[in-house]
């Protein structure tokens, strides 16, 4: 699991995104068929009122804060910053990610939700903290 340094939490969370692509049209197409929307006529309003809506949204939410989380893992391992603590959090946002799209999904229970997707922006935060360190954009001086 670490012999791949950050590239591997970013191909997993890749590889969910492309779960809940194919899951979002698994659902979508059959309820637009049985709603009977139209592809090309298809309001905003009746995608949403779509029973298939949470998962569509939560592929649209995988192209929207996982891009810094691709962005920071990169930039973390060119700087060779590939510890146990970074990969450690890269995988717990990957993790947080998933369990964020499955509440999402499924249930869409918001509290809960909420806090998933708090825990995995406070990781984000985590890992562009360390990078911030790695390129002397914050510096501590432990010694006196």
């Amino acid at each position: 699991m670490y012999e791949h340094g950050m590239i591997a939490p970013v191909v997993a969370l890749v590889i969910w995104t492309l779960v809940m692509w194919v899951w979002m049209y698994a659902t979508r197409i059959p309820a637009m068929r049985k709603a009977g929307v139209k592809p090309g006529q298809a309001t905003k309003a009746a995608m949403e009122a779509l029973p298939s809506a949470n998962v569509a949204n939560n592929y649209n939410h995988l192209m929207e804060q996982p891009t810094i989380f691709y962005a920071i893992c990169f930039a973390l391992q060119f700087l060779d910053q590939t510890h146990h603590i970074n990969i450690g959090l890269a995988w717990a946002y990957v993790a947080l990610r998933i369990v964020h799209s499955l509440i999402q999904a499924t249930t869409n229970f918001i509290p809960l939700r909420f806090l998933v997707f708090s825990l995995a922006s406070l990781v984000l935060a985590a890992l562009t903290f360390h990078a911030a360190m790695a390129v002397g954009i914050v510096q501590f001086n432990f010694v006196h």
